[in-house]
């Protein structure tokens, strides 16, 4: 009896395990606050990225204000490799990005050892 609990348990933790890095997690999207000069989304950085999905408008001036809780060195960048950010996150300080909104897309972001993930989207 002893060893078939052991058994479940394991395949149990093993079928979690495997779901949490491999499975797909859906997140809401959140769109950016528009004002009249400009939109403007917070992201808060404390073991990942909050929201993961940010919406912008296309063509509207727009700002990420990245806030890094996270004291890892791997959470202290975050990259945009298609837009050629890479930009340091200070601790416990608002950090803003400007972000060119002329080209609609799905932009990734990621930390700067790409194990955290986010996504841009303008339209």
């Amino acid at each position: 009896m002893i060893k078939l609990t052991v058994l479940l348990t394991a395949v149990a933790l093993i079928g979690f395990i495997g779901w949490w890095f491999f499975g797909h997690h859906e997140t809401a999207a959140v769109a950016a606050k528009i004002e009249k000069t400009g939109q403007d989304a917070q992201v808060l950085v404390s073991g990942g990225y909050a929201p993961e999905t940010v919406v912008l408008k296309q063509g509207l001036p727009a700002k990420l204000t990245f806030l890094r809780k996270d004291p890892s060195t791997c959470l202290d960048h975050v990259v945009f490799p298609d837009m050629g950010i890479n930009d340091f996150l200070p601790q416990d300080q608002a950090h803003t990005i400007d972000i060119d909104t002329t080209k609609p897309g799905e932009y990734e972001f990621a930390c700067g050892m790409n194990m955290f993930h986010g996504k841009l989207i303008i339209k």
